[in-house]
Formats: C-alpha cells, structure tokens, sequence
C-alpha cells in the first residue's frame, strides 16, 4: 500500500515538471515571436522613408559672361628681313650673337673698309681738282667780259669761256656725285639692322667673302615686338564679329598655349575681304604686343575674341540639364525638396550660364548629384565652401 503511494507522488511531480517547461518553452517561443515582428516592422518603416540625397548647390547670382569667338591660330610676324651686304668683301667682324634681340640702325657686321675708303680718297682729289679748274675759268670769264665791253677781244673767244665754265660746273656735279657714291659705299661696309626684331642664327662667320649676290644673307632678323596672330572664324560667326567691330572699334583678343595657359591680349587688327569657298572661313589678324617674347612665329595657339560682357542672373553650367522640355535645372524649397524649373539660358561661357527666364535671385539649385533626383526628391546640401556662383565676372585675365 505504501508503494502505491510512493510511485504516484513521484508520478506527479515529473507531471508537474513537464507542464512548467512546457510553459517555459511557450513564453519563450511568443517572446521571441513578438521580438520578431517588431523588428521586421521597424525595418519596414525604415525602408519606407527613403532618406535624403546628398548633392552640391550654387545660388542664382548677378554676374558677368563674356560672349567670346573660339579658334586655333598661327603666330605670325609683321616683318621679315634677310640682311644682306650691299658690297662685296671681306667679312672682318660680327657684332651680334645668334638669337639676340637688336634695334634698327644696330651694327651687325663690318666689312672690310679699305678698297672703299680708296675709291672716296680718290673722288674727292677728283673734286678739288675740277674745283680748281673751275675757279680759275670763272676768273677768265670776268676778265674776258671786260676786254669784251672794251672790245679788246673777239666775241667768239668770250663764247669759248662761257662754254668752259658751264663745262667745268657739270665736272663737278658730277665729281660731287662721285664723292657721295664713295661715302654711300664705305658706310655700307658697316652692315646694320634694318628693322627691331631678334636675330636668327648667322649663316656667315668672320673672314668670309660677302656679297650682294648670296642669297642666304648674313642673318635673318624677325619682327616679334610686336607680333600678329592669324587665325580663321566660320562663315556664321563673321557678322556677330563684324557688329561688335563697328561699336567697338577694336576688340580684345587673349591668346593661350597648347596647354591653354594664357600666354598674351591683344586687340584685333584686321578681318579679310573674303570667304574661304573651301572650308567656308574668313581670315581674322590680331596684334600681339609680346613684351616678354612668349611668342614665336610659325607658334600654333588658342585664340578667343571677346565680342561682349552680358550682365545678369548667373548660375554655373554644370546645373543645367536638357531633356524633353528643353533647358531645365532642380531647384530646392525650403523643405528641402526639388522640383523641376524650365530656364532659358541665353549664353553660356567659361563654365557659366546666363539664365534669362525661369529663375529670380538667390534661388538654390543642384550643381552635382542630379543623376539621382526626381521631382520632389528630398536632398542634403553638402556644400563645404558655399555656393558655386559668387557674381564675379566670368571673364579671363
């Protein structure tokens, strides 16, 4: 009877433990259920409010464009000089060094003098002697003019004189010619610089024989101070250019490298009288004042004429985009938000855009991270030195 008992307390209590891990095991499976769902529907409401998009913005600012011709040109020189001897002989000494830079009337070379010197020596004994000649004709002329009014000679041989003074005069313009040609050929033993410019490299040393014959010259000299740049502009763009020539008188020109360094401004100096049929250009020259001699002739450059500098509402290039409805840029509220804005940009240069309609001052739009906006897009301006556009001019030096 005892053991009956005994086994079904024990009964019981292994019951009683099953049910209190089976509760267990319930409370644990519904919290976890619970945890769950909540963290599902907390990462669902996260995935619903989509966040905000990083982008760069500039303000809609007063600023300056310049209108500007875009070309490739040719540097030119406005003179070209191959120096050459007038006389023949000896090259005694050069006074210059190759690539120099020399004024007009610099000696360049010396040739040897003496044959020359020799040749005005001789012309002018010649002068004095017809000089002489004539003094002492002139002398017999009045004598035989008095023993004529006296009739003391015959009138033939008063004739005679006259004659011979006229003679002895024509002798000696002729000898003082003479003596001029001298003096004009000893100084062209002295070779000098026609022309300011710089020196290319000599094609003759010391001790040569030189003439008027060698076609090579002793030195080239080209004009570089200062130096025109050629350059052609389309067909379309001659009467915009011919427009501003005729209020403006003269136009400013900015030439670059081929890096596109600025280089040098000039103004410009001329246009052509005619179409190229070929490639449908016109021929435009420039005037470079090159004071530092960064410009070569035969030098390819980057050419710009400024045509005009437009004032208005500025905004950088980068923010316009085209699509169907043509030029429109994303302009941010107040909220935050973008919304599409039709513009119409009436020039664009140097990186800017002058925007005629659709925009008023101080408006925001997106500069860059515009791959990503939709109309009502919610954005993050991260700008680190504010706006892109500060109203400076977007002229060049």
């Amino acid at each position: 009877m005892v053991g009956s008992q005994t086994t079904s307390g024990a009964k019981n209590r292994w019951l009683f433990l099953v049910v209190i891990i089976l509760i267990a095991i319930g409370a644990w499976y519904w919290w976890s259920s619970s945890g769950t769902q909540d963290t599902q529907t907390q990462g669902r409401g996260a995935f619903m409010r989509s966040p905000s998009i990083p982008v760069k913005t500039a303000d809609a600012v007063q600023g300056v464009v310049a209108e500007r011709l875009y070309a490739v040109g040719t540097v030119q020189a406005f003179n070209t000089v191959t120096v050459r001897s007038r006389v023949e002989g000896e090259l005694q000494k050069l006074h210059f060094k190759d690539g120099q830079f020399v004024y007009a009337g610099d000696v360049l070379a010396q040739i040897d003098p003496r044959p020359y010197q020799a040749k005005l020596d001789q012309a002018q004994g010649q002068l004095k002697q017809i000089q002489s000649q004539l003094a002492q004709a002139r002398n017999d002329l009045k004598r035989y003019q008095t023993l004529a009014n006296q009739q003391s000679i015959a009138t033939q041989q008063l004739d005679n004189q006259r004659a011979l003074v006229d003679q002895l005069s024509g002798s000696l313009d002729s000898a003082k010619a003479a003596v001029e040609d001298a003096k004009l050929q000893l100084d062209y033993t002295r070779i000098t610089a026609p022309i300011d410019g710089r020196l290319g490299l000599r094609n003759l040393d010391e001790g040569n024989l030189i003439s008027a014959a060698n076609t090579d010259g002793l030195v080239v000299i080209t004009q570089t101070q200062p130096i025109a740049v050629s350059f052609s502009l389309p067909e379309n763009d001659l009467q915009r250019l011919l427009e501003r020539l005729q209020l403006e008188q003269s136009l400013a020109v900015q030439v670059s490298d081929r890096q596109d360094k600025w280089v040098s401004t000039g103004s410009l100096l001329a246009v052509d009288n005619q179409i190229n049929m070929g490639t449908g250009t016109v021929r435009v020259k420039a005037s470079m004042p090159n004071l530092d001699n960064r410009l070569f002739p035969n030098q390819f450059v980057s050419v710009n004429v400024l045509l005009a500098n437009h004032q208005g509402l500025v905004i950088p290039s980068a923010a316009v985009q085209t699509g169907s409805i043509g030029d429109f840029v994303y302009v941010i509220d107040k909220e935050q938000k973008v919304h599409i804005q039709k513009i119409q940009v009436s020039l664009s240069a140097d990186g800017q855009s002058l925007v005629s309609e659709g925009l008023t001052l101080g408006d925001k739009v997106v500069v860059e991270g515009t791959d990503r906006l939709r109309e009502g897009s919610a954005v993050e301006d991260v700008n680190t030195t504010g706006s892109g556009v500060r109203g400076q001019s977007a002229v060049k030096p």
